[in-house]
Formats: structure tokens, C-alpha cells, sequence
């Protein structure tokens, strides 16, 4: 997550943390410290079926101090929506969100004719999540996730994750030196969790890896397929009180970013204003990460 984007932190950017299923036996902090932990946790990463070449994405990471501090650095996010709306939503951020849904126009139509979500609402998260890819943070992806999982608050989440940053270089998608995100290991122009790289990502013309880090058609292709595959209905509107708005809030269970994200789609899409812009402000104390920012 970018600098741009500080509730995206505090609810943890609609991270969906899913384990699959899988069943996570490495100890958080063992006597050993984090090399007794990575080499436990490389042998439960090759019974989950991550081969050599992922594996050895770890070899040589360190614990990230910096993470764990930005972890323990989470309090309570208190600011009205009629606050956060204007800030994110700038003259800047909204110009050069409508000059791209030009660029991008045949694009987005394929999209939509696809997957079913508006552009205006891809391209209203990928502003608010990155400043359209300007800022997708610049921490190695596998050493702050190893750091996270290594620790004991959230081990088995962010064991979860950890595997499938590796299955994302295992099956080739990006090298873990390009896999750069914030702290808690979001991957791309609009954030994804390993986790939802994994299941997510799509290459938009259905021709090699999908790369959500350089190729914006990848990000807007596999940021509506995730919309898609949490339940957005076609042609239904997104504020709040309307079908779609429950699946922006899979992507960030913040109410006040769910609703900055219909309100910046309803300007881009040429819209005078929606219910949230009209509603009355309201204070949001969200906690972090028990929040589960169900994205991505």
C-alpha cells in the first residue's frame, strides 16, 4: 500500500487472509529464532506442493524489524467519510483518473462485457490504492510476509500467505525480487495479498503470466475478476444501500473507504453525487487488522 492510502493499511486493504485449508505447523518464534523457522517452514511449504525454485525465494531472507514495527504500530482509524472522501478524492487524482478511463476505454468495455464490474469502479480503486500504480510500496514482498508469519499474532494467516507468495514464484509469475509491496506484503497496483494474487490475477489477453505490478490491463482485469467472484452483479449500481456495495466492501470492510470508492466511481462515471456523498458524516474507529481488509 502506498503512503496515499492510510485507512488501506488500517483495515489491511480488504486482505482476504485465507488459509485454504491448509494446516500450518511451523512455531512462530521458535528457540531457534527465524532460521529454525524458516527451515520448518520450508518443509510444510513442500508438502502444500511449492517445488525447489519457490522454496528458494527464502534463502537468505532476514526478519524485517520495520514490519513488525509498522504491525504493532496499528491503532484505531477516526476520521468522517466527508474527511477521507476529500482527501483521497482530489482534482488531481480524479483528472488523471478520468484521462486514463479514456486511455483505457476499449479495455475497460472488454472488461465490463466480462466480468460485469463498471471501469469506473476499477479505475476508482486503482487511484485510491496506488495513485494508479505510482506508489505500490517498496519492501520485498517474501521478507515481509516471512516476518509477519514468523511472528505469533497472526502465524497462521500469514503462513497462508507466505505460501502462496512462493506458489507466485514457483509457477512463475514474478520473480521474488520484483515482488515489492508495503508491510503487510501487498502485491501490485491494486494491492493484492499473495493470496489473491494467487487465486485472482488473470493476464487480460489470456496470453502469458499476469503481471499486476507493470501491465494495467492485468490489474483492471484481475481486480474485476475479484469483484466478480465475490458476488458483483452486472449493470447493478455500487453505492450504498445498492447491490454492489457489499462487494466493495469485500474489498475493504472499511465503511468509509467502501463508500470513497463508490463516491469517486460515481464522479468518474460523470455521476452529480451519490446517497454516500449525501448521507451525513460518520465517525469510523476501525481497528485494523481485526477488521480483515477482505481483499485481495
Amino acid at each position: 500500500m502506498s503512503k496515499v492510502n492510510t485507512i488501506a493499511a488500517a483495515a489491511l486493504t480488504g486482505a482476504v487472509f485465507m488459509t485454504g485449508g491448509q494446516v500450518f505447523a511451523a512455531q512462530c518464534n521458535p528457540q531457534g529464532g527465524f532460521p529454525a523457522f524458516i527451515s520448518e517452514f520450508k518443509k510444510e511449504a513442500a508438502k502444500n506442493g511449492i517445488s525447489q525454485h519457490g522454496l528458494a525465494a527464502l534463502d537468505g531472507v532476514t526478519v524485517d524489524q520495520g514490519v513488525l514495527a509498522a504491525d504493532r504500530k496499528q491503532g484505531v482509524f477516526k476520521q468522517s467519510f466527508e474527511q477521507f472522501s476529500g482527501r483521497m478524492i482530489s482534482r488531481d487524482r480524479l483528472t488523471k483518473g478520468a484521462k486514463l478511463m479514456q486511455q483505457y476505454a476499449p479495455q475497460l468495455k472488454h472488461i465490463e462485457q466480462k466480468y460485469g464490474v463498471q471501469g469506473a469502479v476499477l479505475v476508482a480503486i486503482w487511484g485510491l490504492e496506488t495513485d494508479y500504480g505510482v506508489n505500490q510500496g517498496k519492501l520485498n514482498v517474501v521478507r515481509s510476509v516471512a516476518t509477519l508469519a514468523y511472528d505469533c499474532r497472526r502465524t497462521d494467516k500469514f503462513q497462508a500467505e507466505l505460501t502462496d507468495a512462493l506458489r507466485i514464484v514457483d509457477r512463475g509469475d514474478l520473480a521474488s525480487a520484483d515482488m515489492h509491496g508495503d508491510w503487510a506484503g501487498e502485491i501490485g497496483q491494486t494491492q493484492f495479498l499473495p493470496s489473491s494474487y494467487a487465486k485472482y490475477a488473470v493476464s487480460y489477453d489470456g496470453r502469458g503470466k499476469p503481471n499486476l505490478i507493470r501491465n494495467a490491463p492485468d490489474v483492471l482485469a484481475s481486480t474485476a475478476n475479484y469483484l466478480k467472484n465475490k458476488g458483483w452483479q452486472r449493470g447493478q449500481g455500487w453505492g450504498p444501500g445498492e447491490p454492489n456495495f457489499e462487494v466493495i466492501r469485500e474489498w475493504n470492510k472499511a465503511e468509509v473507504y467502501a463508500k470513497t470508492i463508490a463516491l469517486f466511481a460515481d464522479k468518474l462515471n460523470g455521476g452529480t453525487g451519490s446517497k454516500a456523498e449525501n448521507e451525513k458524516p460518520q465517525t469510523v474507529g476501525a481497528a485494523i487488522l481485526s477488521q480483515g481488509r477482505a481483499k485481495r
